[in-house]
């Protein structure tokens, strides 16, 4: 076939025979180009082969786009010519995401569109062929000279550079010379990247072939890459022991507890670790394509979780114990309680017990004595009927025989081999085998499912519930279980509230009285002492309001066992249900403003 020699060839410079066409069909295949066949008539150019999912990184131009009307009118003229490529292929992983790849593609279309446009304008039209004058035909009849015709437009190839707007790549499209105008070249190469200031990253093999590539016009090149920045991650810190220690009850063959071994109670030795700061790792600093520095973020080093009796290492990467104890984590920090070891027991031999920190008893705590402290008590041996006061945990391994007089008092959990004829106030929740007339007041679940399992007599108030294998006896011993409320902060703030109107009525009382520096004194701390006790019970209202909105959305509490006798009452809130036989299965609950048993 015959490549057209019109006005569209002079302006490109193409005038080519069929042979010519043939070698550059040839030599695209060669190099594995995609094949089209020339256009006819009103055909538009398919910019890519249809695919089951759309390219998200390939740039869509319709058809009369000034880009594709520039390519369409250079095929015209070659007559073969390599598909435009404008895809934004990074070839690995570290291109755009999908949200800034849409905004790049964006900014790319803007950019050729300007280019392209800018190039239509300056294509003089094609003029229309005009019947000559009859001034023209005799002038030509006489012989005279035709009119010169104007010298070919022409217009240099013009490459066009685009920077990501994170300026980590560089791509290249260059349009084709038209008329006579300059092919592209090395020179003209070096010129746009100086004009850019795109100089960091380059492929300089790829911009060395490319004056010489059959593909060079109409196509997107990655000529440049920059390098991206790594910031560095934080540090962080290891323990090497837990900050929040589970109870496990791990039950034998015959279902019973060993309450001697309930590991809960992590000791520490003097000078050894707790906890290890793990270095931050450094950020790496990046460069643009425009070769800019890119700053990193530097990850940072978390401080030590130092608290009472720990300190910090000499390279200060660790934190070490100061004493030896029982180690913690309160608040945001590790402590080390010290602990109190009582080889034997207590009796007449080492009288009461009152220590800041925890306590640890390896035989009985007799009657008539008591053991106070702020932290947990661990005993190995019996309670009589003595007095405890915990501010943690409580750990009774073999059990409490209370003889009606044991007062145990814990601000978090109970647990107990046994309990008998003892009254007993638990902040958290209670573990035992077995309850026998024992008045109990506890604000979490009260779990009475190992060993026996048995409550026997007695009054059970349980704020979230009561769990057990066996409630009453088939004697129908007297059994109370109360559910619901705050039993443990009820009796606490009863407790506050009645001081505070103790402290009201002695003030009262002092403010009648003459002066004295005796009065004066004693005003000034009840005063104070009654600043402290309404901020407490300020306090414990919060609580309790938070307390009972916690409870109402776990659907309030019941009562679960797998045999109840008569003699058991169950009271939820004002409604009380007393069992009148033997009942199994038993899962007691509100519903619907009534006791049922599902």
């Amino acid at each position: 076939m015959e490549f057209k020699s019109g006005f569209w060839g002079r302006l490109f410079g193409f005038k080519r025979t069929e042979r010519d066409g043939e070698q550059a069909q040839e030599q695209s295949q060669e190099q594995s180009l995609p094949d089209l066949e020339p256009i006819q008539g009103d055909q538009t150019v398919p910019l890519s082969e249809p695919q089951p999912e759309p390219d998200i990184n390939q740039l869509i131009l319709s058809h009369e786009h000034p880009f594709i009307l520039l390519y369409e009118k250079w095929r015209e003229q070659v007559g073969y010519a390599p598909l435009p490529h404008l895809r934004l292929d990074y070839g690995d992983d570290d291109g755009p995401v999908d949200e800034n790849l849409e905004k790049e593609l964006s900014r790319l279309r803007r950019a050729i569109t300007a280019v392209a446009a800018d190039r239509l304008s300056q294509i003089p039209k094609e003029p229309e062929p005009e019947s000559p004058s009859e001034e023209e035909s005799e002038a030509k009849e006489d012989g005279e000279e035709e009119v010169e015709e104007e010298p070919p437009f022409q217009l240099d190839a013009q490459p066009l550079i685009y920077v990501t707007a994170d300026q980590l790549a560089a791509w290249l499209v260059v349009f084709p010379p038209i008329g006579e105008g300059r092919e592209l070249d090395k020179e003209m190469l070096d010129g746009i990247l100086k004009e850019s200031g795109v100089s960091y990253g380059l492929n300089t093999e790829l911009l060395d072939a490319l004056p010489d590539a059959q593909d060079r016009y109409f196509h997107l090149f990655l000529i440049a890459r920059g390098r991206a920045v790594v910031h560095g991650k934080d540090g962080y810190i290891e323990d090497f022991f837990k900050r929040t220690v589970r109870k496990k009850f791990e039950e034998d063959e015959h279902g019973r507890v060993d309450y001697f071994h309930l590991n809960i109670v992590q000791n520490v030795e003097k000078g050894q670790p707790i906890c290890q700061i793990v270095p931050p790792v450094p950020g790496v600093a990046g460069r643009t394509v425009l070769d800019e520095e890119i700053t990193c973020k530097e990850g940072k080093t978390p401080n030590l979780p130092k608290g009472r009796n720990t300190e910090a290492s000499e390279d200060g990467m660790q934190l070490l114990a100061v004493k030896s104890g029982r180690v913690e984590f309160s608040g945001r920090s590790f402590v080390v309680k010290s602990v109190l070891e009582i080889s034997g027991n207590v009796d007449f031999s080492t009288g009461n017990i009152n220590f800041v920190g925890d306590v640890h008893i390896h035989g009985d705590v007799g009657s008539g004595f008591s053991v106070r402290t702020i932290g947990n008590v661990t005993i190995d041996g019996v309670v009589e009927a003595a007095e405890i006061e915990a501010g943690g945990d409580l750990i009774v391994a073999k059990g409490i025989l209370g003889d009606s007089r044991a007062m145990i008092r814990a601000h978090h959990d109970v647990y107990a081999k046994y309990m008998e004829n003892c009254t007993v106030h638990c902040r958290g929740s209670l573990q035992t085998d077995c309850i026998v007339n024992c008045d109990v007041y506890c604000d979490g679940e009260v779990n009475v499912r190992s060993g026996r399992g048995t409550i026997i007599g007695g009054r059970i108030r349980a704020a979230q519930g009561v769990d057990a294998k066996v409630v009453g006896s088939k004697s129908e011993s007297v059994t109370s279980i109360f559910l619901g409320g705050q039993p443990f902060a009820d009796f606490e703030r009863e407790t506050l509230l009645l001081n505070i109107k103790k402290q009201e009525a002695e003030l009262e009382k002092l403010e009648r009285q003459p002066d004295s520096p005796t009065r004066t004194q004693r005003m000034g701390k009840l005063r104070l002492d009654l600043s402290i006790g309404r901020m407490k019970l300020s306090q414990f209202d919060k609580e309790l309001k938070k307390i009972k909105e916690k409870l109402e959305e776990q659907g309030g509490c019941r009562l679960k066992c797998s045999i109840a006798y008569p003699g058991v009452a169950l009271t939820i809130g004002d409604l009380t249900m007393p069992l009148a036989k033997e009942t199994s299965m038993v899962d007691a609950r509100l519903v619907g403003g009534e006791i049922c048993l599902l």
